[in-house]
């Protein structure tokens, strides 16, 4: 199965501070470091160093040469990256110093996706290939609906979700969200009703739900699998959720079963816990499975 990735790409600037600032709060960082990111681009990163077929559709700007450079060297097909004038989309994130980060993002050429890319993209694929898609370029309607009728199998990342009602998710077979999403689209603040409460509001749709240090939960059909989270000295969460996406893709796609899938996953996203970074931080299939777990 071909995996097309239609998702942004960013330039992260990092700032390792005390805690996550408040309102009304100047803090001063500790140290600012520049990384690449953008959820698009970690979980093509992730699917490639998984071992996956993935190709990734998207838009840089005058600044983000080196993120398709590091997409290459990964493994992922760059055919379908093009160059605008312009930014490159860019996020600020704030890491505390348990790991935990607040993430604020700037969509540069991330926002300049329009019908004519999508339908030009969209052309060269069909049935027996995925789609997965976030919410962090424009486009996001079309890019689902029209995968959707190609015969494409729709899996959405959807983060941020703030806009997101704007889109038809009746045609997503995978929901791959976190707990604030999660509360966002179930209407359930307590998390144990959450995946239950997705499936009613989306009956078509597979559901994973990442819970970070509480493990996934994942319902397919009339299947539920939960997968603790791996312990380990966390450093920067910030791509977890990203990696976990896309080893668990990478490993259900090429015939794994959603158990095997989710355990991967979760030793993947563990490695990248363990390091500072967004990209940088995703491991290989060699060093995940070289780890003695």
């Amino acid at each position: 199965m071909r995996i097309l990735n239609f998702g942004s790409l960013n330039c992260d600037y990092v700032y390792q501070v005390p805690h996550i600032t408040a309102p009304a709060e100047t803090l001063s960082a500790r140290e600012m470091q520049v990384f690449p990111g953008g959820k698009g681009l970690n979980q093509s990163i992730a699917l490639a160093r998984a071992g996956a077929p993935v190709f990734h559709a998207g838009l840089v700007g005058e600044d983000g040469d080196f993120l398709v450079d590091l997409a290459r060297e990964s493994g992922v097909d760059c055919r379908y990256l093009e160059r605008r004038p312009g930014r490159t989309g860019h996020a600020i994130i704030q890491v505390e110093d348990s790991g935990q980060n607040a993430i604020l993002i700037c969509g540069g050429a991330n926002q300049l996706v329009d019908e004519p890319m999508i339908r030009r993209v969209l052309a060269d694929f069909g049935p027996g290939d995925l789609l997965l898609a976030q919410n962090e370029m424009s486009g996001l309607p079309l890019i689902l609906s029209l995968a959707s009728e190609r015969g494409m199998t729709v899996a959405l990342n959807p983060s941020p979700c703030g806009d997101l009602p704007e889109a038809d998710l009746s045609m997503v077979d995978w929901l791959i969200l976190n707990e604030v999403e999660g509360a966002a689209l179930s209407g359930e603040t307590e998390i144990a009703a959450m995946p239950d409460a997705l499936r009613r509001r989306y009956p078509r749709a597979n559901i994973l739900l990442t819970l970070g240090a509480e493990g996934a939960v994942c319902l397919t059909g009339e299947e539920r699998h939960f997968q603790p989270a791996i312990r380990v000295k966390t450093v920067d969460t910030t791509a977890a959720g990203d990696t976990f996406t896309g080893y668990f893709l990478a490993a259900f796609t090429g015939g794994q079963t959603i158990p095997e899938a989710l355990l991967l996953a979760a030793r993947a996203a563990a490695m990248a816990v363990s390091q500072p970074g967004a990209s940088s931080s995703i491991p290989t299939r060699q060093e995940v499975e070289n780890r003695l777990w």
